[in-house]
């Protein structure tokens, strides 16, 4: 076993294989450890989120090689085994150079790969994305492509590493490409979402040699990922005259849900939403609208009281009779019926946060209003013409309205050299060895490529690896640079897939994520060393007994 520091809040656990690392989370997971958040299998490792202010690394470290020592390297004890079909089309973009990668034809890779079953065996990446070991022999260590794509397509059926998967939604991703399904992996109007779950067999079918369609029965339609609904009567509502590029609800994310391949998401600047739910008296938490970029138009109906934190953008009110005048940011501000509060586009940071009194009455999806855009769970972006009403926080909740507790940041402009604070990753040992030195010493630019999910980089001269072998899909933070093949970095933000195979040489300090989330395009980054590389424990310890 080995003990890695994945960021100041996450340790990485590297054990022998998946069935050591499976024997570890269940150990954890039946004999809790004090102070851990969130565990997260992958194919030979165990991310463990902690909070350091009630475990320390050492203690933490400790406790779990108390369980792994303890811990039943056998399988899961559970009821007879679940087996599922998956029809495919053999028709993916990488289908022939595969084939031609292990030296046999796109026919016999077809039928080796629908040829015997394959067991789920951990969630990751995406919600509905199920990592499928086993399969025929031949299918190992399959590498992912250089660079990966930045949109594949729902059902995408693909190879890398040691497993095959299906991609259950259109997201970025880089395995290699054999083929599509049109059965949904995922679909929250189904009693079960996930169509494939850990400890499933699934056998793949040729669709089209086969003349197979698997359907599956009709589902109810629900209200659980739908736009919050058109509101008429509520004794006070705003209605989005427009949403700017884009405008999402969001709070502070969905936890405790890796076990489905769900990532917490969650308000990318959380300060700004604890900040702006102070100011109109909310608990901190409290859901509030993260607008992209301004251009956001709110009209109220009846009265309400808002406030705009976040990026440094100009607020316009203009009143019912005609008058307009400015207004100050990071402050309260009274609507009456009629009025319009607009927003224009930040000349520093990216991102504004609305908040109203009494909060938006948003349904929760899975516990949480936060909108995950890749994992496409929560609300849909909001949409002009819309109308959410407020005042869903309990009135016994609801507190004075506040000045804001701090001044607002100096946030990023366009061309400004924003600096950031990382401490070295999990994998500095895959980059050559002036790697980690050109991360601190080189400029980076955010590219117009970044989103949600993450701010994809680039700098004059890529970081080099020292190994060129596939590393098997792992556990990560939001924070964490991860390097693609290419040597161009990628920070993640909230909405980063739970799991990923390519090494992370650093990961932001958590004090700086919020202003990570405030870089605009064309920002030049610098990352600043603050904790080396540390073993947090390689010392030999007891297996998991048979």
């Amino acid at each position: 076993m080995r003990f890695l520091p994945a960021s100041d809040t996450a340790l990485l656990v590297e054990l022998a294989d998946l069935d050591h690392a499976l024997a570890l989370y269940r150990a954890v997971q039946a004999q809790p450890i004090a102070g851990v958040r969130e565990l997260v299998p992958a194919a030979r490792t165990l991310l463990v989120h902690y909070r350091p202010e009630a475990i320390a690394p050492a203690a933490l470290v400790a406790e779990l090689r108390a369980r792994a020592a303890a811990a039943d390297l056998g399988p899961a004890h559970s009821a007879a085994v679940r087996c599922v079909e998956i029809p495919v089309h053999y028709d993916g973009e990488d289908l022939a150079e595969v084939a031609d990668m292990m030296g046999i034809s796109i026919a016999e890779l077809v039928e080796r790969h629908a040829g015997q079953p394959w067991q789920a065996a951990f969630a990751g990446f995406a919600p509905g994305f199920v990592y499928l070991a086993g399969g025929h022999p031949s299918f190992r260590a399959i590498p992912r492509r250089p660079t990966p794509r930045t949109r594949l397509p729902a059902g995408s059926v693909a190879l890398a590493g040691d497993f095959s998967a299906v991609y259950p939604a259109a997201s970025p991703g880089g395995w290699q490409l054999i083929g599509v399904t049109d059965l949904p992996m995922w679909d929250l109007r189904r009693a079960e979402p996930a169509y494939v779950q850990p400890g499933f067999q699934v056998r793949f079918v040729d669709a089209d040699a086969s003349g197979r369609h698997i359907s599956l029965p009709p589902v109810p339609e629900s209200a659980s990922n739908q736009s919050p609904a058109p509101v008429q009567t509520a004794p006070a509502a705003i209605e989005f005259e427009s949403v700017g590029l884009q405008t999402l609800v969001q709070d502070a994310g969905r936890h405790g849900m890796a076990g489905l391949g769900i990532s917490p998401s969650g308000a990318l600047d959380a300060p700004a939403m604890r900040q702006a739910n102070r100011l109109v008296g909310n608990p901190a938490h409290t859901p509030v609208l993260e607008n992209l970029l301004g251009g956001l138009r709110l009209r109220c109906h009846g009265r309400a009281t808002l406030a705009v934190t976040g990026a440094a953008a100009a607020l316009i009110l203009h009143s019912a009779d005609g008058r307009q005048w400015p207004l100050a940011s990071h402050a309260a501000v009274a609507l009456d019926d009629g009025d319009v509060l607009a927003l224009g586009a930040p000349t520093a940071g990216v991102r504004c946060y609305v908040a109203v009194r009494g909060g938006w009455q948003v349904a929760p999806v899975l516990g949480s209003c936060a909108t995950d855009t890749l994992a496409h769970v929560g609300p849909p972006a909001l949409q002009a013409g819309q109308r959410i009403a407020i005042g869903a926080v309990p009135p016994q909740a609801l507190r004075a309205t506040q000045p804001a507790e701090v001044a607002p940041v100096n946030l990023p402009r366009p061309g400004d050299e924003v600096t950031l604070d990382v401490l070295a990753g999990p994998r500095t040992d895959w980059f050559a060895s002036d790697a980690l030195a050109l991360l601190e010493q080189q400029t980076w630019q955010v590219t117009p490529q970044s989103n949600r999910i993450a701010l994809r980089l680039h700098g004059a001269q890529p970081l080099a690896r020292a190994r060129h072998d596939e590393l098997p899909s792992e556990g990560t933070v939001t924070g964490a640079i991860q390097v693609p093949a290419g040597g161009q970095p990628v920070l993640f933000l909230a909405d980063h897939p739970l799991t990923g195979g390519y090494p992370v040489i650093a990961a932001v300090a958590r004090h700086h994520l919020p202003l990570a989330a405030q870089l605009p395009v064309d920002c030049r980054l610098r990352f600043r060393l603050v904790a080396p590389f540390a073993d947090l424990g390689a010392a030999e310890t007891t297996a998991p007994t048979a």
